[in-house]
């Protein structure tokens, strides 16, 4: 018996084959689900989950109105998966695949491999977090919570891109134009990120487009002066003094 759980994007819930997300409760179930599933292995007090599912504005009977979004989760699941009482639990059917722990684990992975010059393992494990993180997670609810979970997943596509752009650029050759994808992406996300505009001008200079990554400079710097009132880092100047050389 196997499970994959989808949080970004779509939600969905497959256990052993079968289907589930279809028979949760509504909006409330699938809260419910999710935030155990980013807590699994620890179990989470009935008050924590009130207030993931209701924040601040819980309803009259939220201790009530709680155990009925248990009860139905419980029964579309399983009460071998969903365990506790006072403290709630998953315990998902192994191998499980759930995309926000793949996410995370694949940008570690994608480091790792950058570290020891590993590039093929690189370009192909920061995938992963790439095309999680392309998608936001929870997208029915603002709660706290899950907007913590974005910052951090997104910070895991951005990471994720650095390692897959420097990649392209290592592997060279025909995956010379991703190192460049890569770097734009990124600094579309994150658009004072001096390691993606070092990652954009490389990428420019190594396809022979010396002088995009020249205004490629020009550019980061009036920018990080304009909003932030400082200079590029020695890294970024480095690669421009390397380039005019």
């Amino acid at each position: 018996m196997s499970s994959r759980v989808q949080l970004c994007g779509p939600f969905a819930v497959e256990l052993g084959g079968r289907r589930a997300d279809q028979a949760f409760p509504g909006r409330q179930g699938r809260l419910l689900f999710a935030y155990l599933v980013v807590a699994e292995p620890q179990p989470v007090h009935r008050d924590t989950l009130v207030e993931a599912l209701w924040g601040d504005k819980p309803p009259a009977s939220a201790g009530a109105a709680l155990s009925v979004v248990i009860s139905k989760v419980r029964t579309a699941v399983g009460p071998h998966i969903l365990q506790g009482r006072a403290g709630l639990s998953l315990r998902l059917p192994e191998p499980a695949y759930v995309d926000v722990r793949t996410a995370l684990a694949s940008v570690h992975a994608a480091e790792s491999s950058i570290a020891q010059h590993d590039w093929r393992r690189a370009w192909t494990v920061s995938l992963a977090a790439q095309f999680v993180g392309r998608r936001r997670f929870m997208p029915e609810t603002d709660a706290p919570w899950a907007e913590s979970w974005r910052r951090r997943l997104a910070d895991a596509r951005a990471r994720a891109l650095e390692c897959y752009g420097t990649a392209c650029l290592e592997l060279g050759g025909p995956e010379l134009p991703g190192a460049e994808r890569a770097a734009r992406e990124l600094l579309e996300i994150t658009p004072l990120r001096e390691t993606g505009h070092l990652l954009l001008m490389r990428a420019l200079a190594a396809r022979g487009n010396v002088a995009e990554a020249l205004a490629a400079y020009q550019h980061v710097r009036a920018l990080l002066r304009d909003e932030l009132g400082v200079s590029p880092c020695p890294a970024l100047q480095d690669a421009y003094a390397a380039l005019l050389a």
